[in-house]
């Protein structure tokens, strides 16, 4: 299977090779090519080629360091794209012996209970929320080129034509790097956009084939408004630091989905309206058809008429008067669907026309819904500035009792509560921001998200925010526990929340939890963070249980494993028992959106493996652990949480290591995403967003906060409690799956790279603080690999070993480019063609490591 992919991407690398050569001359073929087989030898420890290959560097200037960096970046998303591509692909699972998920699916669950799978296909609903990402700095006219890449390969494998040199050609001659930073519109509109391409085609799909599944375990169909799949955004709602979201800036984010919706249904109906010309049809469509154009006809010209007009409105920022239910859509293919199955048409009602009711109950009528997202502190001060409009004292100096008493009376008092006062800047937009969500209709919102929430006021704020501005619907709110403190405490918040009658009667039997995976491991290191969040949801369970309400969690998850990333199927299958019957939500990020949906097959099989993994722990829930085991991982978390504040928060100079080591201090001025890298500016690694923090750390190959005081704490409790350590891994599917995490991990670090930055950004006196950390991730790596008896890392998983080893050598070139960017730039910082040099380097490692942030 290798071969082919290394056939594929030799042929890509060979047409963008000549590409290069006859934009410049035929000297820089033979250079790359040369670079490249340096690379291979510098990965097998030649360092007589590393050197060359810095001398090279140090002797180039930026415009012919740029090249190579361009070259580099690109053989990597070539390299990508032709290994997508076969994977996905009917030969490439074959090769592969990769198994259908659904059909892998039957055997585990066995002979299960007809009835017992209905049920457990009525709780699936996956709800995938897309977000941007700093480090998804391609631009979308570049992911174009790629996927029309992949389309050719489908249909020529290695042999290319002259489309895919073509569209090489131009990506050559692209600036793959956008040079002024997005707003949160541009990112909404790239996240559309990665539905249009792929997931508009693929949910279609996965649906038929999740209908199929049904029918052979069941006998029965899906329900015809069965909705396993729906999609949200932060892409323009998201306001927790970054000043760029406004109502105004939510609002047209809004009208920019639901025009693309329209959109897309107008051709879909378009289609319909060519497909069912036939005149066989109830007798109510017959008499209806005064125009004789056919009875389907004639009721699909009416709502062709009504997506054309809604289209003209949006595109004039009008919404009176716009679709504005997905009912108006799916009545008039509801009437369809009866006349051809009572008429006995029963292939033209199950095909396209089924396969659009399934995405008007998918999508929509916006495509996405829209989530909204603040700190907590922007609600307090709001509350407190309409306090103090009102004399009634100092909101934010009264206790948690004092707020959540006036929170409660004020959300049951009928009178208005907002005087006529001029507010500050800051309420002004929060309260515009409560008023826009009260102008739209509810099916293009999703949840209400609060950031860094700790208390039960956190949330009333929010009601009676939301009751002050005339929100007359109950948007669902999704308190956001972060740090370790507040996933220790979320069960209490919640519980004493649902036990407010009032408050619980406005959950509709839902409460929504939002756990932070990025906050909480890098306040308290990856095993107590990960320990945390399971603990937290394992409680949050059993309160949802006793107040009997739907627990729906919400995972914050990024594209590392420091973000709670990782391969989907292992982590929910390692979820706590319970924590799926509420559906899964989960947030998708920039990049990782391109890997796993960036195609429509890739798409499909990614659907397909969380289906799967859901569907199982539904059908057959993990067993909860063992006392010894949580006492044991109680011990080793807290062991773990020591080692890495140790590191971070008590050596003094462990920021200022950080920033000279890794661009984290270069990331902040680089247009890579709409938001700030910092929630405050002047703020230390407290105020760092998690996002960041982690890409800074993998772009030199040490990712700590991915490792640190994982290997360490385990190897100080290994011999001691061995047996249960053993027992932990070989039965506790939670366990294996952060053990195998963590290998995923050390493969992808590189101790000689992360050594190489030190030596040429680091000044001496704080170079044995990168040796330290070598030295622990090396024997971290090793008390691993001795638990799972290997003698490397992923020797159980020869396909994920070998695809990286394929990136390796085009990976070693770039990180020698950006060492040599960091040094020009820290001596005359802000030179473009440095910034712009850092970037394509930036975004080529970020290619290769494939899990970034």
């Amino acid at each position: 299977m290798l071969e082919t992919i290394s056939q594929n991407i030799r042929a890509l690398g060979t047409v963008l090779g000549q590409t290069i050569a006859n934009e410049t001359d035929q000297q820089w073929l033979d250079n790359i090519e040369r670079v490249r087989l340096l690379a291979k030898d510098g990965i097998a420890n030649d360092d007589f080629a590393i050197e060359e290959l810095k001398t090279l560097f140090q002797s180039c200037d930026e415009q012919k360091l740029l090249i190579y960096a361009r070259a580099f970046s690109q053989f990597l998303n070539l390299a990508n794209v032709a290994e997508q591509q076969h994977t996905t692909s009917e030969q490439g699972l074959a090769e592969l012996d990769l198994p259908h998920p659904l059909e892998s699916l039957k055997e585990k669950i066995g002979d299960v209970d007809a009835q017992a799978f209905l049920a457990a296909i009525n709780k699936l609903h996956i709800e995938l929320v897309l977000t941007a990402h700093p480090t998804e700095v391609n631009r979308r006219t570049f992911i174009h080129k790629y996927h029309e890449i992949a389309e050719q390969l489908t249909t020529t494998g290695a042999e290319l034509n002259g489309r895919i040199e073509e569209l090489i050609e131009q990506a050559w001659n692209t600036n793959e790097i956008r040079q002024q930073r997005p707003t949160p519109l541009d990112e909404s509109r790239w996240g559309l956009n990665a539905i249009s391409n792929s997931l508009w085609h693929a949910v279609p799909t996965f649906v038929r084939e999740l209908d199929d599944l049904c029918q052979q375990v069941s006998g029965q169909t899906l329900p015809l408004d069965a909705r396993p799949i729906t999609m949200a955004s932060w892409m323009a709602g998201d306001r927790d630091g970054n000043p760029f979201v406004t109502a105004k800036l939510s609002r047209q984010a809004i009208i920019q989905a639901r025009l693309m919706a329209a959109e897309l249904y107008l051709e879909d109906f378009q289609n319909l309206y060519l497909e069912l010309s036939m005149n066989k049809a109830s007798d109510g469509l017959i008499q209806a058809d005064s125009n004789n154009i056919g009875p389907y006809r004639n009721l699909l010209k009416q709502t062709i008429a009504k997506l054309e007009h809604s289209i003209v409105l949006l595109k004039n920022n009008k919404t009176h008067g716009v679709i504005a239910s997905p009912e108006e859509l799916l009545q008039p293919l509801y009437r369809c669907r009866e006349s051809l199955l009572a008429a006995g048409l029963t292939r033209s009602a199950n095909s396209l026309l089924l396969d659009v009711i399934r995405k008007v109950h998918c999508f929509g009528i916006s495509l996405v819904k829209l989530d909204v997202r603040q700190h907590s502190e922007f609600h307090d001060q709001a509350i407190a500035e309409i306090v103090s409009a009102l004399n009634l004292g100092d909101y934010l100096s009264w206790s948690e009792q004092q707020r959540c008493q006036f929170l409660q009376q004020e959300i049951n008092n009928p009178r208005p509560l907002l005087p006529d006062v001029h507010w500050s800047e800051q309420t002004q937009e929060v309260l515009d921001t409560f008023k826009f969500i009260a102008e739209q209709p509810k099916e293009v919102l999703g949840i209400y998200v609060i950031s860094m929430a700790s208390h039960q006021s956190d949330v009333l704020a929010v009601n009676l925010l939301m009751k002050a501005t005339g929100v007359s619907w109950d948007m669902p709110i999704a308190p956001l526990f972060e740090t370790l403190d507040d996933l220790n405490n979320a069960a209490q918040v919640i519980d004493v929340l649902l036990s407010d009658s009032e408050y619980a009667k406005r959950t509709n039997n839902a409460q929504h939890v939002m756990i932070g995976y990025s906050d909480s491991a890098k306040d308290a290191g990856v095993l107590a963070a990960a320990w945390a969040q399971y603990q937290a949801q394992e409680s949050l369970v059993a309160v949802a249980k006793r107040h009997q309400v739907t627990l729906k969690l919400f995972h914050g998850r990024g594209g590392t494993i420091g973000r709670g990333g990782g391969p989907a199927h292992a982590a929910i299958a390692s979820q706590p028992p319970g924590t799926l019957e509420g559906g899964l939500r989960v947030t998708e990020q920039g990049e990782t959106i391109r890997y796993k949906f960036g195609l429509p097959n890739l798409a499909v099989r990614s659907l397909h493996l969380y289906a799967s993994a859901i569907l199982a722990s539904l059908v057959k829930p993990q067993p909860a652990p063992k006392k010894d085991w949580r006492e044991l991982m109680d011990k080793m978390a807290q062991r773990g949480c020591e080692i890495y504040r140790d590191y971070v928060c008590e050596q003094e100079d462990f920021v200022t290591y950080f920033r000279q080591a890794t661009p984290e201090q270069e990331l902040s001025s680089l247009p890579l995403g709409s938001r700030p890298s910092k929630r405050k500016s002047d703020g230390g690694i407290e105020s760092l967003r998690a996002i960041p923090w982690i890409f800074a750390w993998s772009q030199n190959r040490l990712v700590v906060p991915s490792w640190l005081g994982f290997g360490q704490a385990i190897a100080e409790f290994t011999q001691q409690h061995q047996a249960t350590i053993k027992d932990m891994l070989s039965n506790w599917p939670y366990f294996r799956a952060r053990i195998s995490l963590t290998e995923m991990v050390y493969l992808k670090s590189d101790t000689d790279i992360s050594k190489l930055y030190d030596q040429h950004l680091v000044e001496p006196k704080l170079q044995p603080l990168g040796e330290q950390l070598r030295t622990q991730l090396s024997a971290d790596k090793a008390t691993i690999l001795a638990l799972l008896e290997q003698s490397e890392t992923l020797e159980s998983d020869q396909w994920n070993l070998a695809s990286f080893q394929l990136r390796r050598p085009y990976l070693l070139p770039l990180h020698l480019l950006q060492i040599e960017a960091l040094k020009r730039l820290r001596k005359q910082p802000e030179h473009p063609l440095c910034e712009q040099l850092l970037m394509v380097s930036m975004t080529g490692i970020a290619t290769g490591m494939r899990n970034t942030g």
